[in-house]
């Protein structure tokens, strides 16, 4: 009987080095490494000649199922765990977003049930949706209690997720007292609706507008006035879905003023560009999220910001839409259109073909960004992230040499669309191994139904 896994030969890179040596798993840790190991009997062996060795990438932001706009996100946590592990993804984070006067934490048991047919392992933030005499202790709980030391605030959306100044800082500071980390949507709630409005009632109702109402200038001065108020409560917030220089400036001077102050970018914004709002036949709504793409000159600031550090992760903020049923629900009016994108099986791929294949970043700075750093972040490492005795066997066994085009025809998401439709790839997973056994390998995806499990995180451990 099999009871463990040989990988052989390996360039292994981890955040800190590069080597060539053995990893040997069984009952799903790494339990030894070495220059070279001789396999036992009962173990399954795998050649990584000529190929490297990761850990396994963690996606500290991603949305699946995820009621929006009238609709739920197209991947539910089978599948999108399943197009997260074929590319090389096997941890993700999702989120809890409790109703207006719901319980936080009957908010999480319902998200728990909805994540049981998880194939990869999961944790959770939780959303602070609204304020009320309970909802400090209810954040304890989650800190205490439910292994949830993240939570989620919305500057925007405020009629529905999104909170006022003073609810958010009564947030930041209770985030502060249990020594946790605050996400952050940054954009300014009440200038974008204004906006869209306006906008609406210019008769401006198609795609095209929905960059013009969220402009960087609101993503930059939100994300300035929650540094500000992040450094006044002496509160952790990591700004999610960086995607321009006035944000990236923000972020910068903070951190410049020794706050702790994270941020993160996705691939979207890297290598899109805003002209896809032009496309014709309602294609460009499958482009609509928030914040929207940006014109090219961001790109640069965002590829520098990850080059120094300014920046820390590269997640992906996976929320995919049907354009047939779904974003067509807005077509009329692209107030309407739900706003998401899948991208979780594409993450690593994207990064490596267009920033280490291309010299923007180095190998170690790639796993950083996708694997090390977002498990750090959150309370995850060394158990995640790391390719070190006693971590989680989550390794990614990786061709540098293999190519591919990707479509929405051949990806597993649920998704009748990719935003990366045509983009060229060179370096891809040719095996993924999560909690000790191969789940991918060669274009073959062996995932297991509820094999994921829910991972309790502290950021003391």
């Amino acid at each position: 009987m099999i009871v463990g896994i040989l990988i052989q030969n390996g360039d292994i890179v981890t955040a800190e080095k590069r080597w060539r040596g053995d990893i040997r798993c069984r009952h799903g840790q790494i339990v030894e490494l070495a220059e070279a190991l001789e396999p036992a009997t009962e173990e399954e062996a795998v050649d990584a000649s000529g190929q490297l060795v990761f850990p396994g990438g963690v996606d500290p932001h991603v949305h699946m199922e995820l009621p929006v706009a009238g609709t739920v996100s197209s991947d539910d946590f089978e599948s999108g765990t399943a197009a997260a592990l074929a590319g090389g993804t096997t941890t993700i984070v999702d989120f809890v977003h409790p109703q207006r006067g719901e319980s936080f934490l009957e908010a999480l048991a319902a998200r728990r049930q909805e994540a049981r047919k998880a194939v990869a392992d999961y944790g959770l933030h939780m959303a602070v949706t609204w304020w009320g005499e309970e909802t400090a202790r209810w954040m304890a709980d989650c800190v205490r209690q439910e292994g949830i030391p993240s939570f989620k605030l919305y500057m925007a959306y405020k009629e529905t997720v999104g909170l006022e100044d003073a609810d958010l800082i009564r947030a930041l500071e209770t985030a502060h007292k249990l020594d946790a980390r605050v996400l952050v949507h940054a954009e300014h709630g009440d200038m974008v609706e204004y906006l869209r409005s306006r906008l609406a009632a210019e008769g401006s109702l198609g795609p095209e507008a929905h960059p013009r109402s969220r402009p960087p200038e609101l993503e930059g001065e939100a994300t300035s006035r929650m540094t500000i108020l992040a450094g006044l409560t002496g509160t952790s917030v990591y700004i999610v879905h960086v995607t321009c220089q006035p944000a990236v400036e923000a972020v910068a001077k903070a951190r410049a003023l020794n706050q702790e102050v994270y941020g993160e970018t996705c691939p979207q914004y890297l290598l899109l560009e805003e002209s896809v709002y032009e496309k014709p036949e309602f294609e460009a709504a499958s482009y609509v999220i928030a914040p929207p793409i940006r014109r090219s000159e961001h790109r640069e600031a965002l590829w520098e910001a990850l080059r120094s550090g300014v920046l820390q992760v590269v997640s992906t903020d996976h929320c995919p839409f049907n354009l047939e049923r779904q974003k067509e629900l807005g077509r009329n009016d692209f107030r309407r259109i739900p706003g998401g994108a899948a991208g979780v099986e594409h993450r690593l791929a994207l990064l490596y073909s267009y920033g280490v294949g291309q010299g923007r970043i180095g190998l170690e700075r790639f796993v950083d960004l996708v694997s090390t750093r977002p498990a750090q972040l959150f309370g995850l490492y060394p158990r995640k992230g790391s390719i070190s005795v006693g971590a989680d066997a989550d390794l990614v066994i990786w061709d540098p040499e293999a190519t591919g085009t990707i479509s929405a025809s051949t990806h597993h998401h649920h998704c009748d669309r990719s935003i990366y439709e045509g983009f060229a790839v060179t370096g891809l997973p040719s095996t993924v191994i999560a909690a000790g056994r191969v789940q991918y390998s060669d274009g073959d995806l062996r995932v297991e139904r509820g094999a994921g499990r829910y991972l309790a995180r502290s950021l003391s451990a």
